[in-house]
């Protein structure tokens, strides 16, 4: 992780069918956007509401502060994936519910 910057960037690597819970990043006056870009393998993105999109080396996401979203790994594929998180304040990261593996393998 980079952390000497105005931008924190973490570089993040999934195993297999791992993935993190619902989250929300929170944050005011800019801060709290999150932006993923996938470096390797293959993986899942999905914005509370939204249908769940594949992400491959190269595509980008950008996750507005509030949203709440997970991400993780295709089942068969490690996924890697550089996180930026806008800078501002009142930065800060809400862990919720798991995503469940009844849902997460119906994808």
């Amino acid at each position: 992780m980079l952390t000497d910057g105005p931008v924190p960037v973490k570089n993040v690597t999934f195993e297999p069918g791992s993935r993190i819970n619902w989250h929300v990043h929170h944050g005011s006056n800019g801060g709290g956007d999150q932006i993923l870009l996938c470096t390797a393998g293959s993986g899942w993105y999905q914005a509370e509401g939204e249908e769940p999109i594949s992400l491959e080396p190269g595509s980008a996401i950008r996750v507005p502060a509030g949203t709440k979203h997970w991400h993780g790994a295709k089942a068969e594929s490690w996924f890697s994936h550089l996180t930026f998180t806008t800078p501002g304040d009142d930065v800060s990261h809400e862990g919720l519910e798991l995503v469940t593996d009844e849902y997460y393998d119906s994808l």
